[in-house]
């Protein structure tokens, strides 16, 4: 009897009935592609609901999709904290290929002239709290006209943010981040200056020269709680001898000088809020460059170009009211 003889008919699935043989080799892991979409979701947005309001799915699928995949890859992806859900360190060595599937899958339908949605979505902006409150929150509805479908989340942070663990999705920074595989670009500069209110100035007097800031009351950052280097920007002009006050937030120090505690270094694009804040000695100042950081596998995607551009064209065209001019 032929070899040709033992083989067993099809049936209508394309089966013989009989159990492949890999010759020695594991079959291939078996899992739902789709659920890589339900991972990296949950990944960007740290929670079920977020996840499936994204998905237009039951937070419980979400939930079930997840574990699914953990459980056709044998291994646990998700630890869960009071803060959300975070990867462990088998998710973080798969979220590259995850990434790297999504932009392949995005890349087949750019291959055969299929446009791309309108940006959707949600996106996490990360920044230091002055930019945060007195830059960009005031320019969101600029941005939500042009965009109404991309939901921005706007992240306060008084130190660096990791964005290969997906802290958030772009980053505006002073330093410039040193993490590996992030497009990071400088887009402008800004300054800061010395500012006291008029009760202040007329309670204490007007300083002519740097040498009479020695008889004046600051207010600053708490020396040892800095996390950010670039923010001691006082003693890169004066070194005060009286500090009245000192907090971790740029906002406290802000209303505390507004309400004519004492002498604050602020950014100048700050002060500009209160118009009763007035400049001390202008020539003492500092400048510090604004990056803005984006992992590289983001770059892709519409919603975050979306971001990027609208962010990056606003600070190119505010340069003069950034540096104070």
């Amino acid at each position: 009897m032929s070899h040709r003889d033992n083989l067993q008919p099809l049936d209508e699935q394309g089966n013989d009935g009989s159990t492949p043989s890999w010759d020695g080799f594991e079959a291939p892991l078996r899992y739902d592609w789709h659920d890589i979409v339900f991972f990296l979701e949950l990944v960007r947005h740290g929670q079920l609901v977020g996840a499936a309001k994204r998905l237009k799915v039951n937070h419980t699928t979400v939930s079930r999709r997840i574990r699914e995949l953990e459980r056709a890859l044998k291994t646990k992806l998700f630890s869960r904290t009071k803060s959300g859900f975070v990867l462990t360190e088998a998710g973080l060595k798969i979220l590259e290929h995850a990434e790297a599937m999504e932009y392949q899958a995005n890349s087949i339908a750019q291959a055969v002239g299929i446009e791309g949605e309108e940006a959707g979505g949600a996106v996490r902006i990360a920044t230091m709290e002055g930019i945060g409150s007195f830059y960009l929150g005031p320019r969101i509805k600029r941005f939500h006209d042009l965009h109404p479908a991309v939901l921005i989340e706007l992240v306060t942070s008084s130190g660096l943010i990791n964005l290969s663990r997906r802290e958030a999705d772009i980053f505006i920074s002073f330093p410039r981040p040193a993490e590996r595989r992030l497009s990071v670009r400088k887009i402008g500069e800004f300054q800061v200056g010395l500012f006291a209110s008029s009760a202040y100035l007329r309670r204490r007097g007007v300083p002519e020269r740097k040498a009479e800031l020695e008889g004046h009351d600051f207010v600053d950052y708490i020396d040892d709680m800095i996390q950010i280097q670039a923010v001691r920007w006082l003693t890169d002009v004066v070194v005060p001898r009286n500090v009245v006050f000192r907090s971790t937030s740029l906002i406290a120090q802000y209303t505390s000088a507004s309400m004519g505690l004492g002498v604050a270094m602020l950014p100048t694009f700050v002060a500009a809020h209160n118009p009763d804040l007035k400049r001390v000695l202008p020539k003492l100042s500092a400048t510090r460059d604004i990056w803005l950081s984006v992992h590289e596998d983001l770059l892709h995607t519409s919603k975050i170009n979306a971001v990027i551009r609208f962010i990056t064209d606003q600070v190119r065209r505010d340069q003069d009211f950034l540096l104070g001019q």
